[in-house]
């Protein structure tokens, strides 16, 4: 979906929107000069702090331009994910952003549907629901079965087989996921 240079260019976003909310309490301004930057696609921010998940924050449904979204969720992971404080100027140096730009989500009748580790999987029943991105199941090494236990009771709520009801709606999506360990980006190191 993204080259090289747009997603060096999210992930600089991400960057300074994170530390200028964090320095100044305000959003940064930003006005991209690449049009697929305003296209709308879901995505989802996320923050590690020395390897440990220090917020995710996204959204799924692409309702406004990438580079709003991006400013958004940026803030929101960094200082709205309700598991964690706000993220602390000390800390900026610390952390590595990684971003999932998301396409649209696909409805599926079963799990066999499901490609562990190329698709993020969301599950919805009634007012409930919880998502997965897809490196989660690259990260905990589950399989389909405990992946999907996982997502129903521990995201979104329901009991541990709500996937197997026929009232759960599934739908699957891809992601691009990219961060700045494998961008080499500078991580706000630059204001030495």
């Amino acid at each position: 979906m993204l080259n090289e240079k747009q997603k060096k260019e999210l992930l600089g976003l991400a960057r300074v929107t994170i530390e200028t909310y964090a320095k100044e309490s305000i959003i940064h301004k930003y006005n991209p000069s690449d049009p697929v930057l305003s296209e709308k696609f879901g995505a989802f921010v996320t923050i590690h702090n020395n390897g440990k998940l220090r917020g995710c924050i996204g959204m799924i449904e692409g309702i406004q331009p990438l580079y709003e979204t991006i400013i958004e969720m940026a803030i929101e992971a960094s200082s709205g994910d309700p598991r964690f404080e706000p993220v602390m100027i000390e800390e900026l140096k610390s952390i590595d952003i990684e971003i999932s730009v998301l396409s649209p989500k696909k409805r599926v009748k079963s799990i066999d549907e499901i490609d562990l580790g190329r698709h993020g999987v969301i599950v919805k029943n009634g007012l409930s629901g919880g998502v997965f991105l897809p490196q989660v199941a690259l990260e905990t090494g589950w399989s389909k079965e405990e992946f999907m236990r996982n997502l129903c009771a521990g995201k979104a709520g329901l009991k541990p087989d709500a996937y197997k009801d026929p009232k759960t709606e599934i739908y699957v999506f891809e992601a691009e996921v990219f961060g700045e360990k494998e961008t080499g980006e500078d991580k706000g190191k630059g204001d030495k």
